[in-house]
């Protein structure tokens, strides 16, 4: 049984269709595009689209973008002081991602000086020197 709301939509449609408003359409004849959006729960998909045509991103994903754009600058980057400058930039980017996912420490994405220390250290172990 259709209520309210949901009733009045209903009405709207068949009297549209009555009177010919879905006839030649533009696109009428021609295969949907469909998204892949079965990750999505259901009840958000619509919003989610309404969002995606009007070009809003989730923040988590404007932040994903912002960091990728800054690494492909830091790829072509040959000042020292100005690749150090991208790299604080991009590990404070990941620290916001990671700040806003609020998920386990385990699934963080990892900033970019951890792979360097590590580096460091395996080195500095193996040639059984200081750490500078």
């Amino acid at each position: 049984m259709i209520q309210g709301f949901e009733k009045i939509v209903e009405e709207r449609i068949l009297t549209a269709q009555k009177k010919g408003d879905f006839e030649n359409l533009d696109g009428s004849g021609k295969p949907l595009k469909l998204t892949d959006d079965y990750h999505v729960p259901e009840e958000l998909r619509l919003a989610f689209k309404i969002l995606k045509n009007a070009d809003c991103l989730p923040p988590e994903i404007e932040v994903q973008k912002e960091i990728r754009q800054t690494e492909d600058l830091l790829a072509g980057m040959q000042d020292t002081s100005e690749k150090y400058r991208l790299l604080k930039k991009i590990n404070f980017l990941i620290m916001k991602l990671n700040t806003i996912r609020g998920s386990s420490v385990m699934l963080e994405m990892p900033q970019y000086y951890m792979e360097k220390l590590v580096d460091c250290i395996e080195k500095s172990r193996s040639r059984k020197e200081p750490l500078k």
